[in-house]
């Protein structure tokens, strides 16, 4: 248990991930300075009682400057930075302009990985975001009251083959399945967003002429060197509405290695849309 002097610095995305660390975090013990971005954090991060400074994408000396002000020694990201905000909006200070000309590819674990460097360099070491939640890491087996049928088995089968190759070329996480065939592939859209766009695409099917189930099958993994510092895989309450709406009645992830969010509430959701949640 930290003391009630330990500082830990907080680079906060969209969503509740963030949220949920600062909570956890203070709950530990630590004093969080929050670095909260303009185009992505939740405004309601001012309301749980850390001190909170608010930068533009693009302001990396400044998020330095504020956390060695603070004495921040520690910090971790939490929350996701859409990656057409990182590639569309960002407008990088001299130092990040400096760094992305240094970079050979301009994915985003390129980006991320080259700034825990240079937090690095300046005494900041980025820590594992899951190091203060981990008991919402997914658990090995099927967490909902229903287990996947023999055809989700085999579609999740299918997209983890698929997802695991795609993973490797940093395309995405998120594979969306249809007996045996493969109906979408997560882009820059996001998980949900690749839910979503699978059930536009089922739903323009001429229902008659269609050899394939309208039932989806959704697998999402972790990439084979996963960096736990600034990209988990994560699934809320949103992803099993989205799942719902979409037509899809199975989630299939990674064992330790993929957040429920929500905890309790996504099985409490996928239970409540007949949906199966294994993990493995």
């Amino acid at each position: 248990m930290p003391s009630a002097s330990s500082k830990l610095g907080l680079i906060a995305g969209n969503g509740r991930f963030p949220l949920l660390v600062l909570d956890a975090a203070r709950t530990q013990g630590f004093e969080v300075i929050v670095a909260a971005i303009k185009e992505e954090t939740f405004p309601e991060i001012e309301s749980h009682g850390a001190a909170v400074c608010w930068l533009s994408l693009g302001e990396l000396s400044k998020l330095i400057e504020v956390f060695k002000r603070e004495g921040v020694s520690r910090a971790v990201m939490a929350g996701q930075v859409k990656h057409k905000q990182i590639f569309s909006s960002i407008r990088p200070d001299w130092r990040l302009a400096k760094l992305l000309l240094n970079l050979n590819t301009r994915n985003t674990d390129a980006l991320l990985g080259a700034i825990a460097k240079v937090l690095a360099v300046e005494g900041i070491t980025l820590e594992n975001s899951t190091f203060l939640l981990e008991p919402l890491l997914a658990k090995s087996g099927v967490l909902t009251r229903r287990p996947p049928s023999e055809n989700e088995r085999k579609d999740i089968e299918y997209g983890r083959t698929v997802a695991r190759h795609l993973a490797e070329y940093d395309i995405g996480q998120t594979v969306v399945v249809a007996e045996c065939a493969c109906v979408a592939v997560e882009a820059m859209e996001g998980t949900d967003g690749t839910i979503e766009r699978a059930g536009r695409i089922m739903a323009s099917l001429d229902s008659e002429a269609s050899i394939l189930s309208r039932r989806l099958t959704v697998i999402k993994i972790a990439k084979p060197n996963q960096d736990l510092r600034f990209d988990v895989p994560v699934i809320g309450v949103r992803t099993i509405e989205a799942m719902y709406a979409a037509g899809a009645t199975c989630l299939a992830v990674d064992a330790g290695r993929c957040l429920l969010l929500d905890g309790d509430a996504v099985i409490k959701a996928a239970d409540a849309a007949e949906i199966a949640i294994v993990a493995a």
